[in-house]
C-alpha cells in the first residue's frame, strides 16, 4: 500500500490545491500585487487562528524560552523571504512553472547533506538531483511565457526554501515543535511585513486597487487566509502520522494535481520542451535524501502520465 492515511492525505491535497488556486486568483486574475499586505494578511489570519486553537486546547504549543525563540528568528526571516518572493513569483509565473522551480530547492538540502554533513548518497539520488537542476535551468530557455522578474523572484524563493529546510532539519533535536516554529514564523512575519508595507509603497498604492471594495476580492482574501492556515495544520498532521517517504508521496500527488489542473483554470501556453522539463522536475520524491525513493518513484510513474495528459 503506497499511500496510507488516505483521509489525511486527501485532505492535504485538497487544501494544497485550493490554497494555490485561491492565491493565484488574487495575484494574477485580480492582480493584487502588494505582497507585504497580502502575505501580511495571510500570516495575521494564520497566527490568530493558531493562537485561538492553542487557547482552546485544540493544538499544543509549548511556552518556549527566549533563547529558543531568538535562535529560531533567522529561520523566521527566511520564512518571510519564502512567502514574499513566492507571492511575487506566483503573480507572474504559471503554477506548473512555479512548482517546477520550487522543487529545485531539494538540490540545496541534498547538497548540504552530501557535502556538509558527509552523509552517504547513492548514485541514483545524485543523478536525480542533477536532473532537477538541469531541468529547472533549461526551463526558462523554452518557456514561451518567459518573465524575467518572475524567474528572479522564483530563484529567491527556492534559495529561501532550500536554506529553510536545512535549518529545519538541523533543529529536529530542538524542543521547538513544528507548531512552535510556525507560531514564531507567523508573529515575526506579521511584525516585519506590517513594518515594511509603508517603505515598500504597498500601503498607499493598494488604495488605488480597482477591486478594493468588491466582494470577490474580500471573499478571496478571507479564503486565502483560512486555506493557508488549514493547509499548514494538515501538513503538520500528515508529517506526524506518516513516514518521510509517505509524506513525500502525498506531497508529490498534491503538486502534480495542482500543476495538472491549473492550465484548465488559468490557462497556459506550453510546448513539448517545456512539458518535458516540468515532468523531469515533478518527481521530487526521487531526489528526497530521506530514503524510500523507489517506492515514491513507483507512484510517480502513474502521476507523471496524468500530468502529461493535462499539459499537452
Amino acid at each position: 500500500m503506497y499511500l496510507k492515511r488516505p483521509a489525511a492525505g486527501l485532505s492535504f491535497c485538497l487544501f494544497y490545491l485550493a490554497s494555490y488556486f485561491t492565491n493565484k486568483y488574487v495575484l494574477s486574475v485580480l492582480k493584487f500585487t502588494y505582497p507585504t499586505l497580502f502575505q501580511g494578511w495571510q500570516t495575521l489570519v494564520g497566527g490568530f487562528l493558531l493562537h485561538v486553537s492553542w487557547k482552546l486546547g485544540w493544538v499544543e504549543i509549548s511556552c518556549s524560552t527566549r533563547s529558543e525563540v531568538l535562535t529560531w528568528l533567522p529561520a523566521s526571516a527566511l520564512f518571510v523571504g519564502i512567502i514574499y518572493a513566492g507571492s511575487r513569483a506566483l503573480s507572474r509565473l504559471p503554477i506548473p512553472v512555479f512548482l517546477t522551480v520550487h522543487n529545485t530547492a531539494e538540490v540545496i538540502t541534498c547538497g548540504f547533506q552530501k557535502f556538509v554533513q558527509k552523509e552517504q548518497t547513492s548514485l541514483l539520488k545524485i543523478c536525480s538531483v542533477l536532473f532537477l537542476l538541469i531541468a529547472a535551468g533549461c526551463l526558462p530557455w523554452f518557456d514561451t511565457q518567459f518573465d524575467p522578474d518572475g524567474y528572479f523572484w522564483a530563484l529567491i524563493h527556492l534559495i529561501c526554501v532550500g536554506v529553510y529546510k536545512v535549518i529545519h532539519k538541523l533543529w529536529k533535536t530542538s524542543s521547538l515543535s513544528d507548531l512552535d516554529q510556525q507560531y514564531i514564523n507567523y508573529v515575526f512575519s506579521v511584525v516585519l511585513l506590517a513594518s515594511a508595507s509603508h517603505p515598500a509603497g504597498d500601503l498607499f498604492s493598494a488604495l488605488d486597487f480597482p477591486f478594493l471594495y468588491f466582494y470577490r476580492f474580500h471573499s478571496s482574501c478571507c479564503a486565502s487566509g483560512l486555506l493557508g492556515f488549514f493547509l499548514m495544520l494538515h501538513t503538520v498532521k500528515l508529517k506526524s502520522i506518516t513516514s518521510s517517504w509517505q509524506y513525500a508521496a502525498w506531497s508529490f500527488l498534491a503538486k502534480v494535481t495542482t500543476a495538472g489542473l491549473s492550465p484548465l483554470v488559468f490557462g497556459m501556453t506550453v510546448n513539448v520542451p517545456t512539458v518535458c522539463w516540468e515532468l523531469l522536475t515533478a518527481d521530487e520524491g526521487k531526489a528526497d535524501c530521506t530514503g524510500g525513493s523507489k517506492r515514491v518513484s513507483f507512484l510517480s510513474a502513474g502521476c507523471m502520465y496524468k500530468q502529461s495528459i493535462f499539459l499537452t
